[in-house]
C-alpha cells in the first residue's frame, strides 16, 4: 500500500469478531447510530461514493476524491476523521487535515490496485530516463490515485496532483509552465483529458515500466508532449463500446455517461464523460423519464437508480463492476472502530511519514489552488 502506516493502539490493523459479522443490518445501524451520537462534533464521517450504503447512512459528508480533499482540508472542531474509502485517500486526509487531528479508517488495508500500478522506484527510473531525452521542462502531474510517496515526489518536482473533476485545469496549468507532461498512474484519464485538451494521439506516447525505455525509443520520448504511465482502473476497465451498442439498440434514445478513467473507445463512443460528482450531477437534473446507461462503480449506480426511480438508471455493464476494496469497508468494522474511539482508544490510524507530508502537501495545495479551491 505504497507509504502509508497503519498505526493501531492494538498493533498493526484492528478487526471485529466473526460475531460482528451475525448482527443484523438493524443492530448494527442502531448500534453506530448511538455511537455517533455519543462521540457527537469530536468525530466526522467521510464517506466516498462508491462505499456502500450501510455505511454512508452514517457519513457527515459525502464526495468523491476532490471534494472529500477539500473537506479535510477544512475539518473544524472535530479531533478524529473516520474516512471512509481507500488508502491513498486517507493519506490525503492525513496531509491535508488541519494540525492535531487523526485519521482512521475502518478497514484500512482496504486499498486501489490503480495506485498500485506506480511506485516511487518505477517512477524515478521514469523520469530521469524522460527529462535525460526531452527538451524543456517536464511537468510531473499524478492522479490522486496514487501513494503519499508519489505526491511527495511531484511536489518536489514542480509539479501538483490532479483527480477525475478537475484533470482538465491541472493539465492545462502543467502545460502552461512546461513543455511536456508527464502522467501518471492512469493512462485512461490522462489520454482523455489531453484529447479534450486538443492534443492529438501521436503527440502522447504510453510508458510501460515493465519495459527497457518505457518500451519507446529514445526519438519518440523526445518528440512527445505527453508520456502516460501504463496504469488502469479495474473496476472502468471492464466497460465496453460493445456494451454501449446493446443499449443503444435495446433503447433507443438512452444516454451513456461513462467515468474518463474508461479507456479511449468507450469515452469517444459515450454522450458525456465525467468524475462521480459530474455524473450524479446530470442524472439528479435529469428530466424524469429520461434513460441513462452509467459505465461507473456499482455502488454508485444502485444508488442513483433508487434515489430517482422516475428515471430508467442502469449499469452499462450486464456484470456490476464493483470496485472491491471499497467494499472492504463494512458496518462490521465501522461499529468496531467507533467502540473503540468511544472508549478513547485509536485503532487503524493512517500516518503519513514526517519526511514525505512536505511535498506531498505542496502537491495537493498546489492543486486545490489551481482549481481555485
Amino acid at each position: 500500500m505504497g507509504s502509508v502506516v497503519i498505526d493501531s493502539a492494538e498493533g498493526g490493523v484492528s478487526r471485529p469478531p466473526r460475531s460482528y459479522f451475525t448482527l443484523t443490518p438493524d443492530q448494527l445501524s442502531e448500534r453506530i447510530a448511538g455511537l455517533k451520537a455519543d462521540l457527537g462534533s469530536e468525530v466526522i464521517i467521510l464517506g466516498h461514493h462508491y462505499v456502500g450504503d450501510d455505511l454512508l447512512a452514517f457519513a457527515d459528508l459525502r464526495g468523491d476524491s476532490y471534494g472529500l480533499a477539500k473537506a479535510a482540508a477544512g475539518v473544524k472542531g472535530a479531533r478524529t476523521i473516520v474516512f471512509c474509502g481507500v488508502h491513498f485517500m486517507a493519506e490525503a486526509a492525513d496531509i491535508l487535515a488541519p494540525p492535531g487531528r487523526v485519521v482512521v479508517m475502518p478497514d484500512p488495508t482496504a486499498g486501489c490496485p490503480l495506485a498500485d500500478m506506480a511506485d516511487i522506484d518505477q517512477v524515478t527510473a521514469a523520469w530521469e530516463a524522460i527529462t535525460e531525452r526531452a527538451e524543456g521542462d517536464v511537468i510531473p502531474v499524478t492522479y490522486v490515485n496514487s501513494s503519499a510517496r508519489l505526491k511527495d515526489f511531484v511536489g518536489r518536482h514542480g509539479g501538483a496532483v490532479c483527480t477525475s473533476s478537475n484533470a482538465g485545469k491541472v493539465i492545462d496549468w502543467a502545460l502552461s509552465i512546461g513543455s511536456r507532461l508527464f502522467f501518471f498512474p492512469d493512462q485512461h484519464l490522462g489520454r482523455n483529458t489531453c484529447h479534450t485538451r486538443g492534443i492529438p494521439p501521436d503527440q502522447m506516447i504510453l510508458w510501460d515500466p515493465d519495459q527497457p525505455s518505457g518500451s519507446s525509443t529514445p526519438e519518440r520520448i523526445a518528440e512527445a508532449r505527453v508520456i502516460l504511465w501504463k496504469g488502469h482502473c479495474l473496476v472502468h476497465q471492464r466497460f465496453t463500446v460493445e456494451q454501449i451498442a446493446t443499449w443503444r439498440a435495446q433503447r433507443p434514445g438512452i444516454r451513456v455517461i461513462v467515468h474518463p478513467e474508461c479507456p479511449f473507445e468507450v469515452v469517444q463512443a459515450s454522450d458525456l464523460a465525467g468524475s462521480t460528482s459530474f455524473i450524479i450531477d446530470q442524472v439528479e437534473k435529469a428530466e424524469p423519464g429520461s434513460a441513462w446507461a452509467i459505465g461507473t462503480e456499482a455502488n454508485l449506480v444502485n444508488r442513483l437508480k433508487h434515489d430517482h426511480p422516475d428515471r430508467f438508471v442502469t449499469s452499462l455493464s450486464p456484470v456490476p463492476s464493483i470496485c472491491v476494496d471499497m467494499h472492504r469497508n463494512r458496518a462490521p468494522h465501522l461499529l468496531w472502530l467507533m467502540e473503540h474511539l468511544a472508549e478513547g482508544r485509536v485503532i487503524n490510524r493512517i500516518t503519513v511519514p514526517a519526511e514525505i507530508v512536505e511535498g506531498a502537501r505542496i502537491a495537493l495545495d498546489r492543486m486545490i489552488e489551481i482549481t481555485g479551491g
